[in-house]
């Protein structure tokens, strides 16, 4: 089987184009967030001067909380949107 197409159940199948554009648009939100993730961290975490070829201890241990921090205030802003969402519903 193939992840192309290339037979089976999968080449009968019409391929939906909303839910090719819903993964699109995944993709581009999950993309932003790594490089948002990636610019921040590491102007906050990296020095400019390069005197070694790896990360210091230091630079992987702020990384790391950096990233940490960023996933779990992202994850508390989702939770905070989902409840948002839910007060504004109609009943």
């Amino acid at each position: 089987m193939s992840f192309f197409g290339g037979g089976g159940m999968q080449a009968q199948q019409a391929v939906n184009p909303q839910n090719i554009a819903m993964a699109e648009q995944e993709l581009e939100m999950v993309t932003d967030l790594f490089n948002r993730i990636a610019d921040s961290c590491f102007t906050k975490c990296v020095s400019t001067e390069y005197t070694q070829g790896d990360l210091t201890q230091g630079e992987s241990v702020c990384i790391d909380r950096c990233v940490a921090k960023f996933f779990e205030v992202n994850n508390k802003v989702g939770e905070k949107m989902q409840q948002m969402g839910q007060q504004n519903m109609p009943k």
